[in-house]
């Protein structure tokens, strides 16, 4: 492995599970959620795999219990206080989603546990997206108190339809794995015994595939979603506009009270 070109994470671990195969895990020790650093890392880890002439596909999982729960709270409330923290989140949240899919190495997700917000834009945005069949599934954002930016809007009413994707981004209600991939929001779903053998085994018949024509068939199938971009950077301007308010205030203390949101009565808009 190019090691020096990996050695810069700290978020981020890597292994090699086939020659020509990176496996990316999300780890940092509290469920893998994204505080800054990891955001950071998730936004520059694709323009590398891009230009690694040693990896033909990457597989981005957890740990052996989850994928990940989403925002770190700390960081969170930085995008809440800071205008120059909300200023680079966004930033970075930009380069996450446009950078996977424009990386030129086909891209598998292994989900397991849960898979929320931050941390679910890799995980449906990849080429080939996986999770166990008991992975729960939520977008999160909403219950946040943000409008429902990172991935959302570009890809789900592609997979799913504009009427399941308005129900599950609107009420943050769960998808497990199983029903995920009944309903076209994700690859496959596997129990989880067989999820990493599997990340393994379709990363390495990409890996081992014919490298021009499975990297412009993910570039041509990628317009897709690049002519939803304008649709995307307005809702993630609108999720990023959302933390100097109000609402997101409540969601964060709700979630670490553990109780209901008790949202303000008035909206600005």
């Amino acid at each position: 492995m190019t090691a020096d070109r990996y050695a810069k994470y700290q978020r981020l671990t890597f292994d090699r599970p086939h020659p020509k195969v990176l496996r990316i895990r999300l780890d940092n020790g509290r469920m893998n959620t994204a505080d800054h650093q990891m955001h950071r890392e998730l936004a520059e880890i694709w323009n590398d795999i891009d230009a690694d002439p040693e990896i033909n596909a990457a597989i981005i999982t957890g740990n052996e219990k989850v994928f990940s729960a989403g925002g770190d709270f700390a960081m969170v409330e930085d995008l809440m206080n800071d205008p120059a923290a909300r200023a680079r989140g966004w930033k970075e949240a930009r380069a996450i989603v446009y950078n996977l899919i424009n990386c030129n190495k086909p891209i598998i997700s292994a989900m397991r546990g849960v898979a929320v917000g931050a941390g679910l834009v890799t995980g449906v945005l990849a080429d080939i997206s996986i999770a166990s069949k008991d992975c729960r599934i939520i977008d999160g954002h909403t219950r946040l108190g943000v409008a429902a930016g990172d991935h959302a809007a570009i890809i789900w009413p592609l997979l799913v339809g504009m009427a399941r994707a308005k129900y599950y981004l609107l009420l943050c209600d769960q998808l497990l794995g199983e029903e995920a991939a009944q309903i076209g929001l994700i690859s496959l779903a596997v129990e989880d015994a067989d999820l990493d053998a599997k990340a393994v085994e379709l990363a390495g018949r990409l890996a081992d595939g014919a490298q021009s024509a499975i990297r412009w068939t993910k570039h041509s199938l990628n317009n897709w979603l690049r002519q939803m971009g304008p649709t995307f950077d307005a809702s993630l301007a609108l999720e990023f506009m959302g933390f100097a308010g109000d609402e997101p205030r409540e969601g964060v203390l709700s979630h670490r009270e553990k109780r209901a949101p008790q949202w303000p009565s008035e909206s600005p808009v």
